[in-house]
């Protein structure tokens, strides 16, 4: 399959194929085993690698990089089955856990992880809260580099998450195939600092996407929480559900992440890890004089 990707006009080509096993990938997500997006994503990886999908057993979306109180859910695995694959397993617990046990080996050595397709594009604040990203960052922190693929849901997707309901026409292939150009790029020559690289693509066929840009995390997604409120449970005193309204999606400027998506380019961001920073405002300096004070 030939694919064309596009970056401020220009466009290159990459032709997919069978590269054979140079690498072992792990592949994982945050919506769960039976996730339609793992099971294209995988697929697409065993174009370019050894695969070994290792993902929750259900939905941890917006869980970030968290593992969980491991001293209360008493992880589990699970085999599972997913055409076209090897070896496949599930776990009862979030991403980041499925990662931090392939990191100590449980499931023998990977070169690489790879998170998605997860439905909803990771991009602005939700990069703080995926799931999909999150398990990316685990595996840095563990020395190895990652690859997020998220995919719009143009109907409904809030928060960098899109509601199943909406997810019949999803483009799933479109964001394989992406995702199997940018990876087999990536694991031709990985680096020796690892590094994470978050993918969003449009939910469209190849066609009708623009190509590709290089773009910075955003503040915004694309639609987000607008409004939330208590209401009174009924029968519970002191008990209250949370109803949430969700606003009108927003126009994003083109040069971030969720505007480049949003406009039918694939957005291709490398996230840097967090960084220590000199404050420079006259609260941080009361602050460490109180504490001069305190501790001296």
């Amino acid at each position: 399959m030939n694919i064309r990707l596009e970056v401020c006009g220009r466009r290159l080509g990459h032709t997919t194929g069978r590269y054979g096993p140079l690498v072992r990938i792990l592949v994982t997500n945050d919506d769960g085993i039976d996730s339609i997006g793992l099971h294209v994503l995988a697929r697409a990886m065993a174009t370019i690698g050894d695969v070994v999908v290792v993902a929750p057993d259900k939905e941890y979306s917006g869980y970030g990089a968290a593992f969980g109180p491991l001293h209360l859910i008493k992880p589990e695995v699970h085999r599972a089955s997913i055409d076209g694959i090897e070896e496949a397993w599930s776990v009862t617990g979030p991403p980041a856990l499925c990662v931090m046990f392939g990191r100590l080996d449980l499931f023998d050595h990977y070169d690489l992880v790879v998170a998605g397709i997860n439905p909803g594009a990771n991009v602005g604040r939700s990069v703080y809260h995926s799931g999909t990203v999150g398990a990316c960052l685990t595996a840095r922190n563990g020395g190895v580099s990652g690859v997020a693929v998220s995919q719009t849901v143009e109907s409904f997707g809030v928060e960098g998450q899109g509601w199943e309901e909406m997810l019949a026409n999803q483009h799933w292939e479109t964001a394989g195939s992406v995702a199997a150009a940018a990876v087999s790029g990536l694991a031709s020559a990985l680096p020796e600092q690892p590094v994470v690289l978050n993918i969003n693509v449009p939910d469209r066929e190849m066609h009708d996407i623009k190509g590709w840009r290089r773009t910075e995390v955003g503040i915004e997604p694309p639609r987000s929480m607008a409004t939330a409120q208590l209401e009174p449970r009924p029968g519970h005193a002191d008990a209250f559900r949370v109803k949430m309204d969700w606003g009108e999606a927003i126009e994003l400027p083109e040069h971030t992440d969720g505007g480049a998506v949003m406009a039918g380019w694939v957005s291709v961001g490398w996230i840097g890890r967090l960084e220590s920073t000199e404050p420079g405002f006259q609260g941080a300096t009361e602050a460490e004089s109180r504490l001069d004070r305190l501790l001296h």
